[in-house]
């Protein structure tokens, strides 16, 4: 009995999260991002750069210990970087076992987008960013991208990292 008790607890939590995106923006696109990644949203903090990663790898921060490395998401969607300021947010999200930092312009709210207002991104672009964006939610008159967390690492990146750091 206490095994199910248990089971109904997990579905519960999962059904909780369950259509729940975190969003944020990149100058004027506004991306949303599946909340049960998300571990925590920080201001931008001092940031230890790292020989040889990546140029959207900023380098890593110190996060009550645990060492971080955190991703400019503007620079891994090829934008031109812009100077940080107070609206600068850490996002810090687990993917593939990781915890990565995504730093953005800064983090709006988190919103219910419903199954029937998510929708397949067009198929007419196929171009170099599109495999970071899984769907496409429709609030309001307005979308949001939504993003494919697994895929802002590749494997090689996250071997990369790990021996970096």
């Amino acid at each position: 009995m206490a095994d199910i008790l248990m089971q109904d607890e997990l579905f519960e939590e999962e059904d909780t999260q369950k259509g729940k995106y975190l969003t944020f923006n990149i100058g004027t696109e506004f991306y949303g991002i599946e909340i049960r990644y998300v571990t925590e949203i920080i201001g931008i903090q001092v940031i230890t750069e790292v020989p040889e990663l990546p140029e959207y790898i900023r380098g890593i921060i110190n996060l009550r210990g645990k060492i971080i490395p955190v991703m400019d998401v503007r620079l891994r969607f090829k934008k031109i970087f812009r100077e940080y300021n107070d609206r600068t947010c850490i996002i810090v999200v687990d993917i593939k076992d990781i915890s990565v930092g995504l730093i953005v312009d800064s983090v709006s709210e988190v919103l219910n987008i419903p199954e029937r207002d998510i929708v397949e991104p067009p198929q007419m672009n196929r171009g170099f960013n599109n495999r970071y964006i899984k769907k496409i939610g429709k609030v309001g008159n307005d979308v949001k991208l939504l993003l494919n967390c697994e895929k802002l690492l590749t494997e090689d990146e996250i071997v990369d990292i790990n021996e970096a750091l």
